[in-house]
């Protein structure tokens, strides 16, 4: 698997993706490509050999600004468990550090115990709550802030 970076060309099987991985609440099309065209967003996406897409994952990051923000980071169900998530997110926090960022900041839903457990080994903590953030499902989204260290970025480098 690879990392590369995605575009407009992308949107098709990245909406595949974010509906398998977020029935409930996935952002529309149009709200997808409009993150994909931003200047202030990086989108990447995990592929295999064939050029199939296994995961992709999404950036605010503001060249100069101090903080930076995890958009989202989905893998597909058989992808799961091998590393991915880590991979991408990894991508993204070094991207952010490209940036300039010192802080990284997201959202994860409260019953998404995978990704919380993920962030926080890798130094994310919990900083606030948005109640029943995540609709229609009423899930209370965690708000969580990485500081991007010398430690942090010597471990990415």
């Amino acid at each position: 698997m690879i990392l590369r970076d995605a575009g407009a060309q992308d949107l098709a099987a990245i909406m595949a993706l974010e509906h398998a991985s977020f029935p409930t609440d996935a952002w529309s099309e149009n709200t997808m490509a409009d993150e994909l065209a931003s200047p202030h967003t990086q989108y990447i996406l995990l592929v295999d050999e064939h050029g199939t897409a296994h995961g992709y994952a999404g950036l605010r990051a503001l060249s100069g600004s101090p903080d930076s923000d995890v958009q989202t980071i989905a893998v597909a169900a058989a992808a799961r468990g091998q590393g991915f998530g880590r991979m991408l997110l990894h991508e993204l926090l070094r991207r952010a550090i490209g940036a300039g960022a010192r802080e990284v900041f997201l959202d994860v839903r409260d019953d998404n115990e995978p990704a919380r457990a993920l962030y926080a080994s890798e130094g994310f903590e919990e900083i606030g709550r948005r109640p029943r953030y995540y609709q229609p499902d009423d899930v209370d989204a965690v708000v969580m802030r990485l500081a991007l260290s010398a430690a942090v970025k010597e471990k990415l480098a």
